[in-house]
């Protein structure tokens, strides 16, 4: 009996570590972090408007699935928006911890909705990744003030809305012959309008410092955005929501990794054995026997 890796799965498992990178050239931007995250799917939807055209794509749009593309632009927008207030009162390590706690909600749509079974080794698997990810970030919770509750609660709803968005993802490429990009660009058009909208309200200014920062962003929408969430929406239906959540923990603890490589963080053997285990419980996850 032999183990592999069927094409769905690799495929999120790439998606997944082209997003890593996002937190590299978020950093790399030097812009405000709401305004970083407007011009992700601003450019995003901007590159896969070129696609849509050369496929003649405009034509295929079904409501049913529009809808759906709606559904996903606007909890992603909400997504986003909660991580980045999340960070302020409580942290990046926290705030990372929170929103990836999708895994669990992932998992418990699919054991009740889709009658998917976890088994022991996938529930092995979820528990050392949330270890893992413990590790690598770590948190403090003594300091429990309103703050930092108000904090907590952004994070829970990063990761309920991530999770709603992971959800109608699936829906709307769960269909025969679904058009790769329109939908994609519905979803980042709405996302982009959301969260444009929010950074007006809040006076952000959208002005690019300099050609470094500009190309920063666009490669922060043209990868992150464009390439990978093409790749993930296109082989999220087809790969389990338990297995599918699992494996997109690789996006925070390969961050981990980048941060280290690009900009010098310090570490020690505590956060590389939570790496160490946060990529073996994805192994895990993502293989079958065949």
């Amino acid at each position: 009996m032999t183990v592999s890796v069927s094409r769905p799965v690799a495929g999120i498992f790439w998606g997944a570590i082209i997003i890593s990178f996002s937190s590299v050239m978020v950093t790399l931007s030097h812009v405000n972090p709401i305004i970083s995250a407007f011009y992700r799917v601003f450019w995003g939807c901007l590159f896969l408007l070129i696609p849509c055209g050369l496929n003649n794509e405009f034509k295929q749009i079904d409501l049913k699935p529009c809808l759906g593309a709606v559904g996903c632009g606007f909890f992603f927008a909400v997504d986003l928006i909660s991580w980045h207030f999340c960070i302020e009162y409580v942290g990046p390590g926290l705030a990372t911890i929170l929103g990836n706690l999708q895994v669990f909600i992932m998992a418990l749509v699919g054991a009740f909705l889709f009658k998917e079974r976890l088994g022991t080794a996938y529930m092995i698997a979820l528990t050392l990744a949330i270890l893992g990810l413990y590790m690598i970030i770590g948190m403090d919770m003594a300091q429990l003030t309103p703050e930092y509750l108000t904090g907590v609660g952004l994070g829970v709803i990063t990761a309920l809305s991530y999770s709603v968005f992971l959800l109608l993802m699936r829906m709307v490429h769960s269909g025969d012959d679904v058009p790769m990009f329109i939908y994609q660009v519905i979803v980042t058009g709405v996302c982009a309008l959301i969260i444009g909208s929010i950074a007006v309200f809040m006076g952000r200014s959208f002005i690019i410092p300099d050609f470094s920062s500009l190309a920063a962003l666009v490669c922060l929408g043209l990868l992150s955005q464009g390439l990978a969430w093409v790749i993930i929406s296109h082989y999220l239906p087809r790969v389990d929501t338990s297995r599918a959540g699992l494996i997109l923990l690789l996006q925070p603890a390969l961050s981990f990794v980048w941060d280290v490589v690009f900009f010098d963080r310090l570490t020690g053997m505590m956060g590389w054995l939570g790496v160490s285990i946060v990529l073996s419980a994805i192994y895990m996850g993502m293989m079958r026997r065949a």
